[in-house]
């Protein structure tokens, strides 16, 4: 870390760092804390804060980032001593980690440091793992790096089926990944797709995003990769930190990047999450945003243009009239005129459709709306 405030974010392109960089950064931290010690002050931690309220839109890269804002914990303080005993202990547990290449979940981390205050004393540093988590994150923020660059990882979450091939350095092994060749399980997306992953062969035309995992495996046993030939995604339900990223490295190597949701706005959520990232991930947008995304459905103008939805949809819950209310809220989305018009339509009818209600007239039926809209480029923003 070059200074005690935290980094701003760097431009959209492929932010890691190598073991050797991120022990110096991490060593940097400790060091300051040191130097403060020797000069009579306080040791001190500063990091962004990762408040709503210091949540902004950057229409310069077209996604969501952190302001200026930042919160400093000193060691002193009564309230912050603990916090600030914690977050060390985290820096110190990493950098161990990095030296032995060795790599662990965040739960895994919180295990380690639970009972790390000595056997001699009847006291806990860490009683939920809901403490440690977002210290890591605080982590991450202050020295400018990605929690898998910290070797950690979490939960594998996405499948992915297409014309590539990845090859993975890990563990002492090295293995070429066909993306092709993986079945009716396809490729399982892990934690991080940056550090000895590299894309070694890539011929689709575009990615395809498929939100719920049911129907990736329908349009997997169509072979709808193949015969369209695009990278066909699920990351089953919201997107994960890894499959979001493994999103947004593709659309840098010019790959369109087409995402296919429920019609109601958890749906629609989950893919504006993978276009303008979250804002509880704020501070990782401009690695795991994808800017350049489309929406190519399913959207309440289906049910005019399809007569058979008009019968398969659902009433909304109260969740939904909630959620599609708040999106109606963020400035990045009700600049859009064709997303304010798809949410009131959804407040008016109090009605949704799942993308499953596409298999209604046959079960390959979601291939040809999915061909008809994206060969006509029937899509929002």
């Amino acid at each position: 870390m070059a200074s005690k405030q935290p980094q701003k974010p760097a431009p959209r392109s492929v932010r890691k760092a190598d073991s050797g960089e991120v022990i110096r950064k991490l060593e940097h931290l400790g060091l300051d804390m040191l130097k403060e010690i020797d000069d009579k002050q306080t040791p001190s931690f500063t990091t962004a804060l990762r408040s709503k309220g210091n949540v902004l839109f950057d229409e310069g890269v077209g996604c969501l980032r952190l302001g200026e804002k930042v919160e400093q914990r000193k060691f002193v303080n009564v309230g912050q001593a603990r916090k600030f005993m914690q977050t060390v202990a985290i820096a110190s547990k990493c950098k161990k980690f990095l030296r032995e290449d060795s790599h662990t979940s965040i739960r895994g981390l919180f295990y380690q440091l639970k009972f790390s205050l000595g056997e001699d004393l009847d006291e806990e540093l860490f009683s939920e793992q809901s403490e440690s988590n977002p210290l890591i994150e605080d982590l991450e923020v202050a020295i400018d790096v990605k929690r898998e660059d910290l070797n950690l990882n979490t939960d594998r979450k996405g499948v992915v089926a297409g014309p590539m091939k990845l090859r993975d350095k890990f563990g002492g092994d090295e293995t070429v990944i066909d993306c092709t060749k993986q079945g009716r399980s396809g490729w399982m997306v892990p934690s991080d797709v940056d550090n000895g992953m590299t894309i070694e062969q890539l011929d689709a035309d575009y990615v395809l995003v498929v939100e719920k995992d049911a129907m990736w495996q329908r349009l997997n046993e169509d072979k709808f990769w193949k015969k369209e030939n695009c990278i066909l995604i699920t990351p089953k339900g919201q997107a994960s930190r890894g499959c979001r990223r493994l999103i947004s490295r593709l659309a840098q190597k010019k790959l369109p990047v087409i995402v296919f949701t429920d019609c109601d706005a958890w749906g629609w959520y989950i893919y504006w999450a993978i276009k303008t990232g979250s804002m509880n991930l704020a501070y990782l947008a401009t690695d795991i945003a994808t800017p350049q995304a489309k929406f190519v459905g399913v959207t309440m103008q289906d049910i005019k243009d399809y007569d058979f939805l008009g019968k398969l949809t659902i009433k909304a819950k109260e969740v939904d009239i909630k959620r599609a209310e708040e999106m109606l809220g963020y400035e990045w989305i009700n600049r859009h005129p064709e997303w304010v018009n798809e949410l009131k339509t959804v407040l008016k009818t109090q009605k949704k459709i799942e993308q499953d209600a596409l298999q209604g007239p046959s079960l390959s039926f979601v291939g040809e709306y999915l061909r008809e809209k994206i060969s006509k480029k029937k899509f929002l923003p």
